[in-house]
């Protein structure tokens, strides 16, 4: 059983602002829920489900298991077909460790692109991805479905890009049409990979931070990329390079 009060609040949390005035977001769906609850079981608030959804963790206490019917699962799930089992988690920490790249976004809007580009930095091990404040909002519950479970594992930092790329002596790689070929130039070790905006590609702003512009040659007649689909071609050439 679950109040009115607290399904219009679970609700609530698909916006936003209701998301960082509280600093709690939504996970829905068992592979979702079941990570939380390995990777980052501190900080879940409480676990709504059916009592289809079983769970072999033990619950040491920290959040509670509440069970609820299909029909109230389907009244807070953002999903056209809800899947067991909602959460709802506190901010996620910053976690301490380190990796040779960052990635850093620039104004991607799309929760797909947002969601694929965190899976593809916990793939291959990136710590931080370095997110400009245009850039779309990390637990927005598309982005986060998209993340299949990544977003516990890779720190989602959102600031001003200027800033940080003025504050690191990391070089700075960026992903552009008029960049030298990818699968030619000479990599460093380290360094930030900036993938810009779905439409407009890198922002002019911040071109002017770019050490080394990169971009991946075209051998067919495809107009373009899709960003996540150039971001992993930029990954797996990086790594393999390593």
């Amino acid at each position: 059983m679950i109040s009115k009060n607290r399904i219009r609040f679970i609700k609530s949390l698909q916006q936003k602002k209701q998301r960082i005035e509280n600093g709690l977001f939504v996970i829905e769906g068992e592979k979702m829920v079941n990570e939380a609850i390995e990777w980052v079981p501190q900080h879940i608030d409480s676990i709504y489900h059916t009592s289809e959804y079983k769970n072999e963790i033990k619950n040491d206490n920290t959040f509670s298991f509440n069970e609820i019917t299909l029909q109230e699962l389907k009244e807070i799930s953002t999903l056209t077909t809800p899947n067991k089992v909602i959460a709802i988690c506190r901010k996620l920490p910053t976690i301490d460790i380190k990796s040779n790249y960052l990635i850093a976004l620039d104004g991607i809007q799309d929760p797909g692109n947002m969601g694929t580009i965190i899976r593809l930095a916990d793939w291959f091990g990136i710590s931080h991805v370095i997110c400009s404040k245009e850039t779309v909002d990390c637990y927005n519950p598309k982005v986060l479905q998209a993340t299949m479970g990544a977003i516990y594992r890779v720190n989602v930092i959102y600031t001003d890009l200027v800033s940080f790329f003025k504050n690191n002596s990391l070089p700075v790689y960026g992903a552009l049409l008029e960049g030298e070929n990818l699968f030619n130039c000479e990599l460093k070790k380290n360094g930030i990979i900036v993938l810009g905006n779905e439409g407009n590609g890198i922002s002019e702003t911040i071109k002017n931070h770019i050490d080394i512009p990169i971009t991946i040659p075209k051998y067919g007649h495809a107009e373009s990329l899709n960003v996540a689909t150039a971001g992993a071609i930029i990954l797996g050439t990086f790594f393999q390079k390593l």
